[in-house]
């Protein structure tokens, strides 16, 4: 599902108007960017969590110029699914076998 699909998706079951939903979801999606550049996790209840994590520094090959990049200690986002998630979306997997 794209973007524009979950906002039509949105919009057919509230009844709001496309515009509205697609500001609405790019606020969210703004937010949660924004908290994650200022180093705060962000914590939905039910649905999941996005946090940061540290990649530690290593070195990295190059193997077509056979050299070696040092890759500093960085942050990643990461999503990690409420068990409430988790279990919804088995449940879905397991009846569609």
């Amino acid at each position: 599902m794209t973007k524009a699909e979950l906002i039509n998706s949105i919009a057919i079951k509230t009844g709001y108007d496309k515009k509205s939903i697609a500001l609405i979801v790019e606020g969210m999606i703004s937010g949660i960017k924004e908290s994650m550049n200022e180093g705060e996790n962000v914590y939905l209840r039910g649905f999941g969590s996005f946090i940061l994590k540290t990649r530690k520094a290593k070195v990295a090959r190059n193997i077509r110029e056979k050299t070696s990049v040092a890759v500093p200690e960085h942050m990643i986002p990461f999503f990690k699914p409420a068990e409430e998630f988790k279990d919804a979306v088995r449940s879905v997997k397991a009846n569609k076998k």
